[in-house]
């Protein structure tokens, strides 16, 4: 298997309001499902493509405005993952390669042919997660909004709504629950929360994170959609 899924074991029952359609280009059909089913639970919408060549029939009838990213495997069969990134430039689709092979000649002629990043596996779903928003803002098609029920994360404006109610938050509030939103169904502990918002420098505890928890659940009434993990953290669960 070449995606470490851990604790982030995500619901397939969840109704999810994609943001951005993401092209999976992986022949190894159990790693294609799994990586699909963590994105659309993350919230993206997704289509699969099992080897090369019929990836660059779809490319040809496709644009820009219809793919944000693709995930592109280098040892597919027909037209391998390098010799795609021609079709993708074309089509204006920024890629990251996620593949096996790790040796430094690979990875160099993946980023120099153009790839925004280049992943390999065995990896996090979560670090995938964080390497595609980070892909997304660069290159202009980040998502700008992100709805959790009745709740509305205006991401260029920095601010929040619910029941077309402003909400105010403090800054740390708003960051938690982006981080949260970005990965839907996806469980953070603690200290990743406290890494990723207060920074690595951070010397306070983690029941800052309970505390500024317990003030987003009170604030949105998200008692039941920001979950609890046993030893571990929080979730932020969209099941609409």
């Amino acid at each position: 298997m070449g995606v470490k899924w851990g604790r982030y074991i995500l619901k397939t029952n969840d109704f999810i309001k994609a943001t951005a359609k993401i092209l999976v280009i992986e022949d190894d059909a159990s790693i294609s499902e799994l990586i699909c089913m963590n994105l659309e639970a993350a919230g993206y919408k997704t289509t699969a493509i099992m080897d090369g060549d019929a990836a660059e029939a779809f490319l040809r009838q496709t644009g820009r405005e219809e793919i944000a990213l693709a995930l592109v495997d280098v040892m597919l069969p027909g037209k391998d993952g390098f010799s795609l990134m021609e079709d993708l430039q074309k089509a204006e689709i920024p890629v990251i390669y996620l593949t096996a092979k790790d040796d430094v000649i690979s990875k160099v002629h993946g980023l120099k042919a153009g790839a925004e990043d280049y992943i390999v596996k065995p990896f996090e779903v979560l670090e995938l997660l964080v390497r595609m928003e980070k892909v997304l803002k660069r290159t202009g098609r980040a998502r700008t909004r992100i709805q959790v029920r009745d709740v509305i994360i205006d991401l260029k404006e920095h601010s929040v709504t619910k029941g077309g109610e402003k909400v105010s938050l403090k800054p740390m509030e708003y960051e938690l629950l982006v981080t949260l939103a970005s990965s839907k169904n996806v469980a953070f502990s603690r200290e990743e929360l406290l890494n990723r918002i207060w920074g690595c420098d951070y010397m306070g505890e983690t029941r800052t994170v309970d505390v500024h928890i317990g003030q987003l659940r009170k604030k949105l009434d998200f008692y039941d959609v920001i979950r609890t993990i046993s030893k571990t953290g929080y979730r932020l669960e969209d099941l609409d």
